[in-house]
């Protein structure tokens, strides 16, 4: 029998990590405080108008030569290694595909992410997603160093890619594909769960819950008001506490998203299944 297929996206800086990613190891590199190094691209951002996404990795480049650092994959790769995550997270993954199994449905997991694919390839969690859409360095074949920006995800062009985890349409260079009216998908919209804490997620949490997926707001403990106006004003359908640990509010409500996915799924045509 087929297994329907159950997608997560999972943002990441203050998601799953305790705070942006490159606050654990990049910036402590460049002997500069987070505070300093985003209140640096925030006024050159407001100074030439650039996209702030765009001006972040601009800096990245900027600082690293005045600092003498190369700016290397396999260094920004040694940058993942010491990031904080939230409670639960190192086993959140197994367990809940472990549950997934127990209901007859696959999960696979999807990160995505404004932050530095390079940096998310050196954590602890880079193995458990099927996919990782981040932002990307181009970088000289001949000094190894990061010379422009590959890749850039900002907080609407997030959006895109529910279309292709649900088309199944990997590619982030396949425009093609991702815009072609297709009758069925490999996973429906509804059976998508988005995972974010703030703002930047908003078009992604908007897009899931407005086409019979579920959107999920996170937040620190003790901090509800970092997500108040994503519950008053209906942007998600949930907000937890980010505590992926077993057994707490947060796993108990995707495993009950999961399990009536299954039930759904198992009335209905069997369109998203393996």
């Amino acid at each position: 029998m087929k297994r329907p297929i159950v997608a997560l996206l999972y943002d990441f800086d203050s998601t799953l990590a305790k705070s942006d990613m490159q606050n654990f190891g990049f910036i402590p590199a460049l002997g500069m405080t987070p505070a300093e190094f985003w209140a640096s691209t925030t006024e050159f951002s407001n100074k030439t108008g650039v996209e702030r996404t765009l001006c972040y990795l601009y800096m990245m480049i900027k600082k690293c030569k005045e600092k003498g650092i190369p700016l290397t994959k396999d260094w920004l790769k040694s940058m993942g290694k010491d990031i904080e995550f939230f409670p639960g997270v190192l086993t959140w993954f197994e367990r809940i595909n472990n549950f997934g199994k127990e209901q007859g449905v696959k999960v696979e997991h999807y990160l995505v992410s404004s932050g530095n694919a390079e940096i998310v390839e050196g954590t602890k969690i880079a193995h458990e997603f099927k996919e990782v859409y981040a932002c990307e360095f181009l970088f000289d074949p001949e000094t190894k160093e990061a010379i422009w920006p590959k890749l850039v995800i900002n907080f609407t062009q997030k959006t895109q890619y529910f279309f292709r985890i649900s088309k199944g349409v990997y590619d982030a260079n396949d425009d093609v594909g991702v815009n072609e009216k297709r009758l069925t998908r490999r996973i429906p919209y509804s059976n998508i769960i988005y995972i974010g804490d703030g703002m930047t997620d908003i078009p992604a949490m908007i897009l899931a819950k407005n086409n019979g997926g579920k959107s999920i707001a996170v937040y620190p403990a003790g901090r509800e008001d970092k997500v108040a106006d994503l519950v008053h004003d209906g942007r998600v359908n949930y907000a937890f506490v980010a505590d992926y640990s077993k057994g707490s509010k947060m796993e108990k409500a995707v495993q009950l998203i999961i399990q009536g996915i299954a039930i759904a799924q198992r009335l209905g045509d069997g369109q998203g299944t393996i």
